[in-house]
């Protein structure tokens, strides 16, 4: 089996020795925050869960070798686009991968739509598999229907309050559109809401006026950093000591490390992937912890998984042309240490079972990487949007 060589700096290439050097190489580009606010479940991990999957591959494809690319685009929609554009240009990139904003993401859906480009998007707007969705665009992990659906209906009772605090962009904006539907349907009531800015230090303001409504539910539409900045100061401001319940819809590994258990005990979050799910997860999460030095998050567990099956669809294919090997991945059940039993269907969202999970105390965790327990498994056709209410284009209702 043939090494690879990881290579961390901003746009590097790493690419795997072949016998035939003049060989074109099968280009995979990665797009990947490493610097930003979801920079801890994504980052230089996503790059090397990808790498990972390349070298089981024994890093050659339809006997090419493979080269991964990588770039972070420091949130920014335009740097993304330019360098995404200049892969398939340049570099004949068949393959591409982002795990960033919503906003950069729907961006490359657009743009390699176009180009008949393979992509797979880590972003949650669900817009990426309804009014824009791609014959060629795979939402592979997570998106914001099942966030807000998982979380919603487990922590909603009849009369709960709720009062948004949201990432002031498509992703946050799209989440509290989703959890307002299902917090509705359930009993509660919305009072209010508060827009913020991505990557913002200072939540006091929103959370005095989160007080001043008498919401019972602060309800977190963000991610990352700002997740737990959030919660942090929720605590320190006596939200939840005085009744308030503060309940991020979307929450990684990554996150509640970051927050310690100490603060985010007892916190409900659905997961499409835990480093300790079952034995071939814990197998390969080892793997990726001896590369990385941490336990990988579901982006980058998808990461693995999403570049293990373009792999397996363009042998199968026979070709790296995008039509036959999407035909190919339609056809290919998902079963690996990410995920068994993942369906990629017609609206590009693939259907798989996510875990509801609850953080444990700090006395219940036996080391600094058992976080979290399975309070719920929920099954793929539940946790995703049914296909008769997508709107995606391509589905004939």
């Amino acid at each position: 089996m043939r090494t690879l060589a990881t290579m961390a700096a901003l746009g590097s290439l790493t690419a795997l020795p072949c016998a035939a050097e003049d060989a074109q190489p099968v280009v995979i580009g990665v797009v990947s925050d490493m610097s930003g606010v979801y920079a801890d479940f994504n980052g230089q991990g996503l790059v090397t869960a990808v790498q990972m999957a390349v070298k089981e591959h024994d890093g050659k494809v339809l006997g090419r070798p493979i080269q991964v690319l990588s770039y972070d685009p420091q949130e920014k929609p335009v740097n993304a686009l330019s360098k995404v554009r200049e892969w398939i240009d340049r570099d004949h990139a068949s393959m591409i991968m982002e795990g960033t904003t919503s906003a950069i993401a729907l961006g490359i859906q657009k743009l390699t739509e176009e180009k008949k480009t393979i992509f797979f998007a880590f972003s949650g707007t669900a817009a990426l598999t309804n009014e824009d969705c791609s014959p060629y665009g795979i939402q592979y992990v997570w998106n914001n229907y099942a966030m807000a659906h998982g979380v919603g209906n487990a922590e909603t009772k009849p009369g709960d309050k709720w009062f948004f605090l949201t990432a002031d962009y498509t992703f946050g904006k799209s989440l509290e559109a989703e959890a307002t539907t299902v917090v509705t349907a359930a009993g509660g009531k919305v009072v209010g809401s508060a827009r913020h800015a991505l990557g913002v230090a200072d939540f006091s303001s929103f959370l005095l006026q989160a007080q001043s409504t008498g919401a019972n539910v602060l309800g977190l539409a963000n991610a990352g950093r700002d997740a737990q900045n959030a919660v942090i100061q929720a605590n320190e401001f006596g939200l939840p000591a005085s009744g308030t319940r503060v309940q991020p819809l979307v929450l990684f590994d990554t996150d509640v490390r970051g927050m310690g258990l100490a603060t985010a005990q007892g916190l409900q979050y659905l997961t499409g992937f835990y480093w300790d799910q079952n034995a071939r997860a814990r197998t390969w999460s080892k793997d990726f912890f001896a590369l990385q030095h941490a336990m990988p998050t579901m982006n980058q567990a998808g990461g693995y998984s999403a570049t293990r099956q373009y792999l397996a669809a363009v042998e199968k294919a026979g070709t790296l042309e995008a039509e036959k090997v999407r035909a190919a991945l339609k056809d290919m059940p998902v079963d690996d240490a990410f995920t068994q039993g993942g369906v990629i269907r017609d609206n590009g969202s693939l259907a798989h079972p996510m875990s509801l999970m609850q953080v444990k105390t700090p006395a219940e965790s036996k080391d600094k990487w058992d976080i979290a327990k399975v309070v719920r498994t929920v099954p793929g056709d539940e946790a995703f949007q049914p296909l008769a209410s997508s709107t995606c284009k391509l589905l004939k209702h």
